[in-house]
């Protein structure tokens, strides 16, 4: 997985490329520090398992007592993922 994030002032875009896994969750989870607005942005985001989901509830929670956070370009097979699991009414996908 990569991530490159974008910074302004107290916004902080990050886009992940690649498998959000458990081997590679942790790195998301170091980027909310400070941030009162998140935006994932999914393009190239392939596969997520149960750690990255993890993650993710995780972010959103850290995120509601900060600020917001928005998820945006999620691809089909991840929009499943998060309507099977029921993320879809947990996060702000655009």
């Amino acid at each position: 997985m990569e991530i490159n994030t974008i910074k302004n002032g107290d916004e902080i875009t990050v886009a992940v490329e690649g498998r959000l896994d458990t081997t590679t969750a942790p790195d998301l989870e170091s980027c909310l520090d400070g941030v009162k607005t998140l935006i994932l942005d999914f393009s190239k985001l392939e596969y997520t398992s149960s750690a990255g989901l993890r993650v993710l509830l995780s972010a959103q929670k850290q995120m509601n007592r900060q600020g917001e956070m928005i998820v945006k370009h999620v691809n089909k097979t991840i929009m499943e993922v998060f309507e099977v699991t029921g993320f879809v009414d947990i996060l702000n996908i655009q």
